[in-house]
C-alpha cells in the first residue's frame, strides 16, 4: 500500500501541469518529529526532537526550485532513557540553555531516484555546516488520488556531532547521529 501510494504520487507529480509553480506548505507540528539514533557502546540511544517550524516550497515540475527551512526545539528533546536526554541537552553536547534551537536551511534540491537529495546548512550549537539529507514525499493515507494538499515527507541522513562541538561523553557515545525525520505538511492555499 505504501509503495502503491508512492508510485501514484510519482505519476501525479510528473504529469500535473497545474502544479507548474512552487507550492507553499506548512508543518503539522503535532504529527511531525525528528527521530535520531546513535551508538552507546554495544547498544543504541534513540530519541526524538520536536519540529517547531517548517516552511517548505515544493515545485513538482522542477524540484530544483524547491526550498526547505526547519527549526527544531532542543529543549524538548527526549531520549530512550532519562540520563541520555539530560546529558544530550547539557553543556557538553547540545547546550540547550545557550542554543535552544537547531535550524536547517536548504541550499539545493535535486531529484535522486524515488526521492530527492536536499543539501543545506544545519546550525547546531551556533556552528553552521553543510549537510545532505535524502527526502521522499508521500500522499497521506486516505488521501484521494491527485490530492497534494496534505503530504508526508521523510528525510534521512547522518551527521557527526563532533563537527558541531557536541563532543561530551565521546568515549561512550558514538559520533555519528542517524536522523529519521517524518513530517506531515499541509499546502497553504
Amino acid at each position: 500500500m505504501f509503495m502503491r501510494n508512492f508510485l501514484a504520487l510519482c505519476l501525479i507529480l510528473t504529469s500535473a501541469a497545474a502544479m507548474a509553480a512552487p507550492r507553499n506548505y506548512v508543518l503539522q507540528a503535532t504529527a511531525s518529529n525528528v527521530g535520531f539514533e546513535t551508538d552507546f557502546g554495544p547498544d543504541k540511544i534513540t530519541g526524538q526532537m520536536p519540529v517547531t517550524q517548517a516552511d517548505l516550497s515544493i515545485d513538482f515540475q522542477n524540484i530544483a526550485n524547491s526550498k526547505v527551512a526547519v527549526t527544531l526545539d532542543v529543549t524538548g528533546a527526549e531520549a530512550s532513557f532519562p540520563f541520555a536526554a539530560q546529558a544530550m541537552k547539557g553543556p557538553k553536547v547540545l547546550d540547550s540553555r545557550e542554543f535552544p534551537n537547531i535550524t536547517f536551511l536548504s541550499t539545493a534540491v535535486a531529484r535522486d531516484g524515488d526521492g530527492a537529495t536536499v543539501t543545506g546548512n544545519i546550525t547546531i550549537r551556533g556552528v553552521t555546516r553543510p549537510e545532505v539529507l535524502h527526502a521522499v514525499l508521500y500522499r497521506q493515507q486516505g488521501a484521494v488520488a491527485g490530492d497534494l494538499s496534505h503530504l508526508s515527507i521523510r528525510l534521512t541522513g547522518t551527521i557527526a556531532r563532533s563537527d558541531f562541538g557536541a563532543i561530551g561523553w565521546n568515549d561512550m557515545v558514538g559520533d555519528q547521529v542517524r536522523l529519521d525525520i517524518l513530517a506531515q505538511i499541509q499546502r497553504v492555499e
